[in-house]
């Protein structure tokens, strides 16, 4: 269901599960598994978006080289609403609860909340992808195609929203 969790889970040792067998502790040990799986997906999508901002930052010297200030404005609200995705997803809340926690996160809320995860997997790609597009992109062409990166990321903050909402049972 889970292909970090399945690569979690298949990296226990021999003691990790035979420790699985005592009753109460595997779904102790599953919980651990989530944060884990959860903390990786963040990290990941986060590096992900960092490799756009390296992009947008040759595309920045690209348009200074070329005279074409206007553009940089472009390229400033690109990277300043970029930042503050890959906060939102570095410092996102979390998709589990610990076992200390006040507010428990339902099991199937957990489901919504991985369909949400596997959703920004793609709108991730899609925003690095409009990255590299923009860097490609002649300089007279540099316009529209930060205008599509800004475009996507502001549908990433969008869905990040939404499931911040559904976490908190707004939605």
């Amino acid at each position: 269901m889970d292909p970090i969790l399945d690569k979690a889970r298949a990296g226990q040792n021999a003691l990790e599960r035979l420790m699985n067998a005592i009753p109460g502790f595997k779904g102790y040990r599953e919980k651990d598994l989530r944060r884990d799986a959860d903390r990786l997906q963040r990290e990941h999508l986060s590096l992900r978006l960092e490799q756009g901002k390296k992009a947008l930052n040759r595309v920045s010297a690209d348009l200074s080289r070329g005279g074409d200030l206007d553009v940089i404005n472009d390229v400033e609200t690109a990277r300043k609403r970029l930042d503050k995705v890959v906060n939102r997803i570095r410092y996102a809340e979390r998709g589990y609860s610990g076992f200390f926690d006040a507010v428990k996160v339902d099991e199937t809320v957990l489901g919504r909340i991985y369909q949400f995860d596997m959703g920004l997997v793609e709108d991730v790609d899609g925003v690095w992808s409009a990255a590299s597009a923009a860097e490609a992109s002649p300089i007279a062409q540099a316009r529209p195609a930060l205008q599509d990166m800004i475009g996507r990321i502001d549908a990433l903050d969008a869905r990040l929203s939404e499931r911040e909402n559904v976490l908190r049972g707004v939605k």
